[in-house]
């Protein structure tokens, strides 16, 4: 927890082609265009300032900043389209190259490697699936203390990694839950994540006058506006001042341990913006919410450290900080400090979490963990604040209206809705938005 105390991506077109009608020759209308998940995420608006910090943390060229934020949109459709396909013998997915030009995706079915190949990736067959490992480790999130802090399933090598602060630690864990050790791979650590204490994502705002975190992303709850952030930078009660030490609101809810989320209302002087505090103070828009691969870049905001980017290590995260245990982190290489707590993390224009806590610092390095934002969407019943989110209309005529699709409404990976008459498939957890209905956007839902 970080709070202070006092083509690259390809635009998929159908092909016109020509209808010849008896002895004449007519040119048929084009195929009607759909919608890439590059264009579908607004890729192509990402801001310089969030290209550039690209460009500094990750080594890259502007040529390859661009080209990485759009890979890694159509990768992290496609992952989830095989993930739905692919069932129980789903075994992870991660990109590489400096470009995230490389998917792959690992299968325990020797059956699903011509299925995933198809599609562009390389398949990599394993002998454990994603979620038997993440059995493994929800027993071992329920025995672990601060001497095995941090807990996350590698869908690299195919195991579940356990960090220990001292020796044997992990191997006390393992034989405490029965866990196979052939399963674990045991990585010592010398450091210990801790929280890192301390409206427009980034911004410092300050808790009962005195601590200090960031502003995690401006949302909005019917007519009352305000800010998602982490729950350890306050209680339900907790009042809260701006950046400028002018009253702003309180918190209503938080949860901490167990997760890390919470929400502050802000007062009629504060209003919503649909941005994030960039290099310089410069506004970095936030168009979405669609969670990003395992290998993606992501990049965060926060009132100590400013931007720094990194990537996406892991999802699904568990952390033993002292104050206890949080789950469902994700696990970055982006570094933070005290003060940044509650910070927004984006991906390109996609809103991906707030900054929970981590270990190192910005001047040598570290590891920070983020409690991904969609669930404090939905558990609050919050709509992030958006800025131009519609891309206009979808392929072919408008669809009927009515089913259950509801802008608004946060669906995870494999919710069902309908919509027009046909049901549809949620393939990547977001918050649904005026534009994005499912037959619009095929990187986001899957016709069933």
């Amino acid at each position: 927890m970080l709070k202070r105390h006092a083509r690259a991506a390809c635009t998929a077109l159908a092909a016109a082609g020509l209808l010849l009608a008896g002895t004449g020759g007519a040119t048929a209308d084009p195929a009607p265009a759909v919608p890439s998940a590059a264009a579908t995420l607004r890729t192509a608006d990402a801001a310089p300032e969030l290209l550039a910090a690209m460009q500094r943390d990750l080594g890259l060229t502007p040529t390859q900043a661009k080209a990485r934020l759009a890979h890694e949109a159509e990768a992290g459709a496609t992952a989830a389209r095989l993930r739905d396909r692919l069932g129980a013998a789903f075994a992870g997915a991660w990109v590489d190259g400096a470009d995230s030009a490389v998917l792959t995706v690992a299968t325990t079915r020797a059956a699903d490697t011509a299925a995933i190949r198809a599609t562009g990736a390389r398949a990599q067959l394993v002998t454990r699936a994603l979620a038997d490992l993440d059995g493994a480790k929800a027993a071992l999130d329920r025995a672990a203390g601060p001497a095995t802090p941090v807990r996350y399933v590698d869908p690299r090598s195919n195991t579940l990694v356990v960090e220990e602060a001292e020796a044997g630690a992990a191997a006390r864990l393992l034989a405490a839950t029965g866990t196979d050790a052939a399963l674990v791979t045991v990585v010592r650590t010398a450091e210990a994540p801790r929280p890192l204490h301390d409206l427009r994502g980034g911004d410092a705002y300050y808790m009962n006058g005195s601590g200090r975190c960031s502003v995690g992303f401006p949302v909005t709850k019917g007519t009352v506006n305000g800010f998602a952030t982490a729950g350890h930078c306050g209680r339900a009660g907790t009042t809260t001042t701006g950046f400028n030490q002018v009253a702003q609101g309180s918190f209503q809810a938080s949860v901490f341990p167990g997760n890390d989320m919470a929400w502050v209302a802000a007062n009629a002087n504060w209003s919503s913006t649909p941005y994030v505090k960039g290099s310089g103070g410069a506004n970095v828009q936030v168009a979405g919410s669609v969670l990003q691969p395992v290998g993606a870049s992501v990049c965060r905001s926060g009132s100590t450290t400013g931007w720094h980017c990194g990537t996406i290590q892991q999802h699904n995260t568990s952390v033993t900080y002292p104050e206890g245990t949080i789950s469902g982190v994700t696990r970055t290489t982006v570094c933070a400090e005290p003060g940044d707590s509650g910070g927004s993390y984006i991906s390109g224009s996609q809103a991906q979490g707030v900054t929970s806590g981590g270990s190192g610092n910005c001047s040598s390095g570290g590891t920070t963990f983020f409690q991904p934002l969609n669930p404090i969407l939905s558990a609050y019943g919050l709509t992030l604040k958006v800025s131009g989110s519609d891309p206009g209309p979808g392929p072919g005529p408008e669809p009927e209206p009515g089913g259950t699709w509801k802008a608004g409404t946060v669906y995870a990976a494999g919710a069902t809705v309908t919509h027009g008459g046909s049901t549809y498939r949620c393939i990547q957890g977001h918050q649904a938005q005026t534009g994005w209905e499912p037959p619009n956007v095929p990187a986001l839902w899957q016709r069933v």
